[in-house]
Parts: structure tokens; C-alpha cells; sequence
């Protein structure tokens, strides 16, 4: 059992090592920490937290330097997350303003978030699947191509190009977009895409109807697929090679997970919150998913009843207050920034 004084302690050591990137030893502490107590005495709690196996000496010298264990209680033990300064909440409103639609939402968030932190930025896409279809519009073009626009109550937008097999007129696009309104509207995505395999299995078309209800479907059909999809979207990797001294090993592994993006995906969603919606999943904790040589700190963020998570990659040794205060900060902007956008539609 860890005693108060040596989480102090254990406190001004992870302090010390993330601002200086030197082992820590009971001299530096007395110097720069106010414990108003021997450096023997500091020596001694040391040696307890060694102990414990929350710090650990690098090499022979005299200093010592945080865990992984060590970094965990320090995270688990900090009394509060500090906020931002005026000025980093000002740069964050300001780089997110004028933002068009949920795509670029969250590459302005990743590039925010990197800017601010010096780490890999990470936001989860909202998972769509059980949001309702409110409204299917077809835009017809020149020939046989028309727009088709699957919109969500939760306010997701999207439009892609559809090229019927024959052209149609002004009332057979009408009751074009009226059949597949009524096959899909007020279901859920999820509903959408079984409602849509199924009437694939029909008998096969033979009308200019049936040919171009069928057009339409298939296009429909990749969109509600891509609103169930987990994605990413990742911003400042070259901070990784900036950053590989503080790595022990290769920092291929954290590379490919980024390239493949489906272990960060399963990780993100695996990190328990929390009751404030912070997660942290620190070095060896994320061996399962080889990434053993870093860390991930990641909040929740709400868009519209659509709940995911925004976050940063790196090294074990980061300025775990900070980063936490930084994805609380962006997340709640980011849920104000959705809500906002929700309301005015």
C-alpha cells in the first residue's frame, strides 16, 4: 500500500521525468518539490515505490523513472484534470469554425487536437446503425443519372451519384423516389440494409421501374453500409518519429495500427470510462493489442444520441494531465459543436 507522501512522491517523479526525460533521483526532488523533509527520507519512500514497482532504475545511476504500474496510479490518483487556458480554448473554437458537415468536423478536430498536444490525434466516426432514415431524395441530372440523398434523424447527410438503366420522366422519378421512401423511411439503418437485402432476392426486374428501384437501392444500400462502418479519422503520425527516443522498442507496431486502423478501433472501443468519460489505457495494458510501447487517452463525445470517442497516441511518457485535459476539452466542444448543428437543421 502506497502511503500519501509517497504518491506525492511518486507524483514528482512522473512530473520531473516528462518535463526533463532524465531519471529522477531523492536530490532533484527535495530541490524542486516542497516536501519539507530529508532527501533520505525521500530515498526511503523511493525505495517503497520501487517496491511496489512503480518507479524503476534505468541503468546505474541514481535517478529512477515511472513504470507503466506507476504511470497507472499516477493517472488513477490524480486529484483533478486541470483545465485549458483561455487561449487554448480560443485556438480550438477558432481552428473548428466554419466547419460544413461531420466529415470535415473531425479532420479539423484531429488536426486541433495534434496541434495542441504534439501527439497522434485520433476521433472515432459515430456509429450510425440505429439512427432512422428520415427522408430519401432523388435529384435527377442530365440522362439516366440522378443524386441520391439518404438523410438520418440524426442529422448525417450523405449523396452519391446513381445511373439508372434507362431514362425516366419527371412522374416516373416521382414514383420512383415514393417506392423506395416507403421501403425505407422511418427504419433504422441497420432495418434499412436487411429491408434492402431482402428485396435484392426478389424476382429478378423486368419493368424500367423495377430496373431503376433496383439502381437505386444498390447505391442506397453502400450508404447505410458506410453509416454503420467504424471509422477513424487520425491526424499527426510524423509526431511519432519526432517522438521515437521515448519509445523502448520499434515504433512499427503503433505505425501499422494506424495504417490498418482495426486494432485502434477495438482498442478505443474497449477502454473503460470514467464518471467523467475520461479513459486511459497506459503501455503494457495494451499488449493484447501490440501496442505494449505506447499509451492512449481518450473522452467521450455525444452527436446527437450517437456516442464515440476522441483521443491521442504516444509514448508512456506524456503529460498524462495535460493530454486528458485536452481530449475532455476538444470532446465537449465537439458534442456542442454536433448539437448545434442538429438544432439548426
Amino acid at each position: 500500500m502506497v502511503s500519501e507522501r509517497g504518491l506525492q512522491v511518486l507524483r514528482a517523479i512522473v512530473q520531473d521525468y516528462v518535463d526533463t526525460r532524465e531519471p529522477v533521483g531523492s536530490k532533484a526532488i527535495v530541490e524542486r518539490h516542497a516536501f519539507g523533509v530529508s532527501a533520505a527520507t525521500i530515498r526511503n519512500d523511493m525505495a517503497l515505490l520501487e517496491d511496489e514497482e512503480l518507479i524503476a532504475a534505468p541503468h546505474t545511476s541514481s535517478g529512477r523513472v515511472p513504470t507503466d504500474k506507476g504511470y497507472r496510479v499516477f493517472v488513477d490518483h490524480l486529484a483533478e484534470i486541470r483545465p485549458l487556458s483561455p487561449a487554448q480554448r480560443t485556438a480550438i473554437s477558432q481552428f473548428l469554425e466554419g466547419s460544413n458537415d461531420l466529415d470535415d468536423v473531425l479532420v479539423r478536430t484531429v488536426r486541433a487536437l495534434t496541434q495542441l498536444t504534439g501527439q497522434v490525434a485520433i476521433v472515432q466516426y459515430p456509429s450510425f446503425a440505429k439512427a432512422n432514415i428520415s427522408h430519401i431524395e432523388l435529384v435527377a441530372l442530365d440522362g439516366p443519372r440522378v443524386i441520391v440523398i439518404v438523410v438520418t434523424d440524426t442529422g448525417r447527410v450523405s449523396q452519391r451519384l446513381a445511373v439508372l438503366p434507362d431514362d425516366l420522366d419527371e412522374t416516373e422519378i416521382a414514383r420512383l423516389r415514393a417506392e423506395v421512401s416507403t421501403l425505407l423511411v422511418g427504419k433504422t439503418v441497420r432495418e434499412g440494409v436487411a429491408r434492402v437485402e431482402e428485396r435484392a432476392t426478389s424476382p429478378a426486374e423486368t419493368t424500367r421501374h423495377e430496373r431503376a428501384v433496383a439502381a437505386v437501392l444498390r447505391v442506397v444500400e453502400e450508404e447505410l453500409d458506410e453509416f454503420r462502418q467504424d471509422r477513424l479519422v487520425m491526424a499527426g503520425t510524423a509526431n511519432l518519429a519526432r517522438r521515437e527516443a521515448d519509445f523502448r522498442g520499434s515504433i512499427y507496431p503503433l505505425l501499422e495500427a494506424i495504417e490498418e486502423q482495426v486494432t485502434l478501433l477495438r482498442l478505443m472501443g474497449e477502454m473503460v470510462a470514467d464518471d467523467n468519460g475520461l479513459a486511459a489505457s497506459i503501455g503494457r495494458e495494451n499488449e493484447a493489442f501490440g501496442l505494449s510501447e505506447a499509451s492512449v487517452v481518450a473522452s467521450d463525445y455525444d452527436a446527437t444520441g450517437a456516442r464515440a470517442r476522441v483521443g491521442l497516441m504516444g509514448p508512456t511518457r506524456m503529460d498524462y494531465p495535460s493530454n486528458l485535459a485536452s481530449v475532455r476539452a476538444v470532446a465537449r466542444y465537439l458534442t456542442r459543436l454536433l448539437s448545434d448543428d442538429e438544432s439548426n437543421r
